[in-house]
């Protein structure tokens, strides 16, 4: 068991399995790379720019009463703003409808006079005609690729028109609700429409229009051309540098000189706006676009490439593999894991602080800590229970017999081995595909319900005297006449073997009643002279047996399917008790690897035997090995319903062989004649 258990292919597949659940997009996978990649873009030192957001604050309600104010107000702060040194005034400040004071027509000879950009909203239905300022699109076909929306909210046609421009103060937040990238371009009714800061941008630099080229996959390029390339990604996102910081002063309270910076203007009064969430904590939608519009401005390139998730696979691949092999020197693992957990993270800063390349480390960092706590937790706490069951173990793994005469005799832990004639028995769960098929995905109930059959089984071999020297996946190995002297050992096999058939019935009525498919078994018994005794190497030996009767035992096991029987007997076996239950000779068979045939035998129910089937039977068997098969075919159609139908597969599949002989004839032809010895030689096991 600890073999197993520190088998580092278990460890693999722990990687493997983390590898699927951090790649499969799980959204808390997604929420925590998002928020490390905060971290990174926080972690760099504030830069001051040029940039006010004026804030309709609670002071400015006192000063102007109650909101929404008289556009006459919007106009008398513009003017006023214009007037302390501002460079470009932005007024986020949506006006769908008419100002019941009737102050429209003096806000729009304020926007006729001043270069103002107003704000839009996306919507669920068109409002007003939004102001489009145009935009040079290459690659039309593609314009699908990007975010739609139904409508636009948009001002007051007077004011639209007379506005210097018009953007959307759209966002459009991550997997967890938390807006770090800003969509700079929306599409509607097939036309694109501008962000709020990309539309400042443009009217800072005095272009007509934005550019963007468009491929199969979204944004190829995006462009104001006196300002140059704008960096997004393929939906037109700009990552928020929020290290870009702007100064934040209320309408109310203004400076004496702005010095020509750019001034927007939005809503903050509590009750009025809601803050939007973001990477530094809630915002109100002036200041994100104040971030935004400072990022393009200072060419912040942030960026997570295209090769960046297949890089970090491939580091996890390679690193969770070296932390795996070399966990066998304990000290060496650790370091290699500790090294796995802290080069990502100073080559995810680094790569941001000096080429603004987002990397993830949270993956990294979460596959090789639970990789390694697999390989050494399991060691170490294996390592404790192996030294507190060992005495278990033996009585687990061997017989009551067994494990009192090691206890009497502890030499015979001693490597080696004596020849002895043992009755060696194989078997196998038939159906095992249907049973597992059944439990699909669920491996713990497939293992309860393996652990049934086995210990059912098992208890057959221990009550008759076997010893049960192995278990093979879903089959078992059991011999008898050692280390205990067995005068009976065939007779106990073959005794065993049908109580275990019985059992099996039980097992099924139980099993079924459960909804569970029945389990089916196949069971090969040998007789013959073999080595047995401790077999392995100093570290770690069995008590089994050893030669060509126990090869020929998992043949004949293998075989019983093919013959269509349950229990396939070897000659020796046959030999021994023969007289004492009725045994049908199925063949003479060369199993492979063998040249030679023996004779193999099953047993049926004595009560199922009519007088005549016996010698039908082998009226078969001689016609069939003088190659008569026509008269071969004709006795086994007539042997199909004799023994209560038991061996009905056995004479099908011997009448589909027959057929196939008749084609292809299995002797060898010399002087005009085809010459067979009788023997069916098989390629299967």
């Amino acid at each position: 068991m600890k073999k197993i258990l520190l088998n580092p292919l278990w460890a693999f597949a722990t990687l493997v399995l983390l590898i699927s659940t951090l790649y499969a997009n799980f959204s808390f996978v997604e929420s925590v790379k998002l928020r490390y990649f905060d971290t990174l873009i926080i972690s760099k030192a504030p830069v001051q720019n040029n940039i006010y957001t004026v804030n309709i604050d609670e002071a400015a309600l006192d000063k102007w009463g109650q909101w929404p104010f008289p556009r006459t107000v919007y106009s008398e702060l513009i003017q006023d703003l214009y007037k302390r040194g501002a460079g470009l005034v932005v007024f986020n400040v949506l006006m769908p409808e008419k100002d019941r004071f009737g102050g429209d027509v003096a806000l729009a000879k304020s926007l006729n006079q001043l270069p103002v950009v107003l704000a839009n909203t996306t919507s669920e239905v068109t409002k007003n005609t939004p102001k489009n300022p145009g935009a040079v699109i290459l690659g039309k076909d593609y314009i699908d690729t990007i975010p739609a929306y139904p409508g636009i909210t948009a001002n007051m046609p007077q004011l639209e028109d007379a506005a210097a421009g018009v953007g959307l103060t759209n966002t459009m937040p991550e997997i967890d609700g938390v807006n770090r990238r800003l969509p700079l371009i929306a599409s509607v009714d097939g036309t694109l429409y501008p962000n709020l800061s990309l539309e400042i941008l443009r009217v800072i630099a005095g272009d007509p229009n934005f550019q963007i080229k468009l491929n199969e996959n979204g944004v190829e390029k995006m462009r104001i051309p006196k300002f140059g390339i704008i960096p997004t990604d393929s939906l037109g996102r700009v990552w928020i540098d929020w290290s870009q910081e702007s100064k934040s002063v209320s309408a109310a309270d203004l400076p004496n000189d702005f010095e020509g910076a750019v001034v927007i203007v939005g809503v903050s009064a509590a009750g009025i706006a809601n803050p939007v969430p973001t990477a530094k904590g809630a915002m109100f939608t002036q200041d994100v676009q104040a971030a935004a519009l400072a990022t393009m401005v200072n060419n912040s390139n942030i960026q997570r490439p295209d090769w960046a998730p297949g890089a970090e696979l491939i580091f996890i691949v390679v690193f969770g593999s070296l932390i795996i092999l070399l966990s066998r020197w304990t000290y060496v693992g650790l370091g290699t894991t500790a090294l796995g957990i802290v080069a990502p993270v100073a080559v995810s800063y680094y790569g941001y602080a000096n080429w603004g390349y987002l990397g993830d480390a949270t993956a990294s960092t979460v596959c090789f800590i639970l990789v390694a706590l697999h390989v050494y937790g399991i060691k170490f706490v294996s390592e404790f229970l192996q030294k507190q069951q060992i005495k278990k173990q033996f009585g687990t793994y061997l017989s009551p017999a067994m494990v009192e005469k090691l206890q009497k005799n502890p030499d015979l832990l001693k490597l080696g081995g004596e020849s002895r004639e043992l009755s060696i028995m194989f078997t196998d769960v038939r159906g095992f595909t249907t049973i597992s098929e059944h439990y699909g995905s669920d491996v713990q109930g497939l293992t309860k319900i393996m652990n049934r059959y086995m210990t059912a089984m098992t208890a057959k071999i221990i009550e008759n005297e076997g010893t049960l020297d192995k278990y093979i996946g879903d089959a078992q190995m059991a011999f008898w006449n050692a280390p205990l002297d067995d005068p009976d050992h065939a007779k106990h096999a073959v005794a065993t073997a049908l109580q275990m058939m019985e059992s099996l019935d039980a097992f099924n009525r139980e099993v079924t009643a459960e909804g569970i498919p029945a389990f089916g078994m196949g069971l090969g018994i040998n007789t013959d002279t073999v080595v047995v005794g401790n077999m392995g190497s100093v570290q770690r030996f069995d008590y089994t047996c050893l030669g060509d009767g126990v090869n020929l035992a998992s043949r004949l096991e293998g075989q019983s399917k093919p013959y269509g029987v349950k229990i396939v007997l070897g000659p020796k076996t046959y030999e021994y008790v023969k007289n004492d239950y009725v045994c049908i000779e199925l063949d003479c068979l060369a199993v492979k690897g063998k040249t030679q045939g023996v004779n193999i035998y099953t047993i049926v129910d004595a009560g199922s035997v009519k007088p005549p089937a016996l010698t039908t039977h082998q009226y078969f068997l001689d016609y069939y090995r003088s190659c008569n098969w026509d008269e071969a075919i004709s006795y086994a159609n007539i042997l199909k319903k004799a023994f209560d139908g038991e061996l009905l597969h056995y004479y099908e599949n011997m009448i589909e062989r027959i057929e196939e002989y008749k084609i292809n004839h299995p002797g060898v032809y010399h002087d005009g004649e085809y010459i067979w010895d009788g023997v069916y030689r098989t390629n299967s096991k």
